[in-house]
């Protein structure tokens, strides 16, 4: 029987598989894509996780970047990293060093897809293979998170126990209503649109505009390339959300458009539990606050060296809490951000309260990074 079946073959699934492997586990990946996979993502790799991959074997090229830039109409604040450069990388790239490990250790990409998974108290059943355990990483909009109803309707813990559960994750408010007791106004859609440019990077560091429309952060991914991509609420194309931060707009003038636009969305993502008997979540399918922070990769990278270890282990229960702990600062601090951006009269003094404030900016950025 194989020990670990893995749902997914993005960074988070791949990630899994590699680590699974080098500890002596016998691992599948189903994938139905062929790779190289692209996504519309920031692409910025922070140097934990590069150091980390780097530990895996998977080795990378791309562009340091060493600190972030925070920018708006008035105001522009630096942070710098403190433990070592990130690095911008083609998700491209990303993916194929990721399989050509997977190669390497002679880990088989079996390219279907999962279907119905089925399980019992010694193994789980998918796509005609079983193991002991299956590792979902099949992305931000799961099917088998759906399929196994982690983010549905049922909850176990009562109302009061999902709204704690939600809280403890960064995931919404406990609070059913406003202070007039009207029903809490629906949160906006966050989606993400990517395009990259042919141009020489002008800065050492990632860059973040801010503004009224959203954030657009420009990652330096090679030599001669930009990747620029926008987070924001608002309809409408990759162009004419560019018209929203005119000083990059005024940066790219003349740029050569590199590949397509991409999107991705909605960013949001509530996951109630992140085991169903032997299935475990992993990466964006285990639960998605926003891009805001960029710190996709690293927590993904983090929580399926747990979900490993709780294999070995053969406590698959001892999952949920250790990827709580293990993203906890991310998921508060990216949901506190993202709180005060979703405010009208909090968001336009984010980027002048780091300005004024660029100890604690910097402070910040070094813990996530």
């Amino acid at each position: 029987m194989i020990d670990l079946l893995v749902a997914g073959c993005g960074p988070a699934g791949a990630a899994t598989a590699i680590r699974a492997a080098l500890a002596g586990l016998s691992v599948v990946v189903l994938e139905p894509r062929q790779g190289p996979i692209d996504k519309a993502c920031g692409e910025g790799i922070a140097h934990s996780a590069v150091d980390y991959l780097d530990r895996l074997g998977v080795h990378l090229t791309g562009r340091p970047f060493h600190g972030i830039r925070y920018l708006d109409a008035h105001h522009s604040v630096d942070a710098r990293f403190t433990t070592g450069p990130g690095l911008g990388v083609r998700r491209t790239v990303l993916h194929q060093a990721l399989l050509d490990r997977l190669t390497e250790l002679n880990v088989p990409i079996v390219p279907t897809r999962v279907g119905p998974i089925t399980q019992n108290t010694t193994s789980v059943t998918a796509a005609g293979y079983t193991a002991r355990y299956l590792a979902a990483a099949d992305g931000l909009h799961s099917p088998i998170r759906r399929q196994l109803n982690l983010s549905g309707e049922g909850n176990r813990l009562g109302l009061w126990g999902e709204r704690s559960q939600r809280v403890l994750a960064g995931e919404g408010s406990a609070r059913p209503a406003d202070p007039g007791g009207a029903p809490s106004r629906p949160r906006a859609i966050r989606r993400g649109l990517r395009q990259h440019f042919q141009v020489h990077p002008w800065t050492d560091l990632v860059e973040v505009y801010w503004s009224r429309l959203g954030e657009a952060y420009v990652t330096p991914v090679a030599d001669d390339l930009v990747g620029v991509a926008v987070l924001t609420t608002a309809r409408g194309t990759f162009d004419s959300h560019l018209d929203a931060f005119p000083a990059l707009k005024r940066r790219l003038y003349g740029a050569t458009p590199a590949s397509t636009v991409m999107g991705a969305g909605p960013l949001r993502q509530r996951v109630q539990y992140r085991v169903s008997g032997r299935v475990l979540l992993v990466g964006d399918a285990a639960g998605y606050i926003d891009a805001l922070t960029g710190e996709g990769i690293a927590v993904a990278l983090r929580t399926s060296a747990e979900l490993v270890d709780c294999v070995r282990a053969d406590r698959p229960a001892d999952y949920e809490s250790a990827w709580r702990r293990v993203s906890r600062e991310c998921r508060l601090l990216t949901a506190s951000l993202l709180w005060a951006r979703n405010r009208r009269l909090l968001a336009p003094h984010i980027v002048p309260a780091a300005a004024r404030l660029p100890a604690v900016y910097a402070h910040i950025v070094n813990r996530l990074s």
